[in-house]
């Protein structure tokens, strides 16, 4: 029997696994990176990311699963582990997030289809796009808000 999904607030202790989490999901919803790329992302996401965002952890029976991090009302990173891509964690996660704040906003890359579509089906309008990431390179953005 499933048990039911827990979300709490993240713990020093949770990075190593949410860092894992994160670079399983990076590498399949965003195969445009490349190894290189994404190993200097992940030290950020550990090092920089986690430790000023708020960010809230989704588990079920002790066992990380995915988490969403909130600069503000900006999501700034939603990340579920691939084995539990579309049971409804994510879905969880940002439901989760629009109780604590009464607009959401994050930027998504066109490459990634499957999240457009996951947040096209949570209510998310695209109110712009850009033609580089943060980091310059040439990979588009979607602005999305709730």
């Amino acid at each position: 029997m499933l048990h039911e999904l827990e979300i709490r607030a993240f713990e020093p202790d949770d990075t190593a696994r949410l860092v894992a989490i994160w670079r399983a999901a990076s590498e399949k919803g965003h195969p445009f990176f490349t190894a290189e790329q994404l190993d200097a992302q992940a030290a950020l996401v550990g090092e920089h990311y986690l430790p000023l965002a708020e960010t809230h952890v989704a588990q079920r029976d002790g066992e990380i699963l995915g988490f969403i991090s909130l600069l503000d009302q900006v999501i700034g990173g939603l990340f579920v582990d691939p084995c539990c891509h579309a049971t409804g964690i994510g879905r969880q996660l940002v439901e989760h997030a629009a109780r604590l704040r009464p607009q959401l906003e994050l930027e998504v890359y066109t490459l990634n289809g499957s999240a457009r579509r996951f947040y096209d089906r949570l209510g998310f309008a695209e109110t712009g796009r850009r033609p580089t990431d943060d980091n310059g390179l040439p990979f588009e953005l979607i602005k999305l808000v709730r």
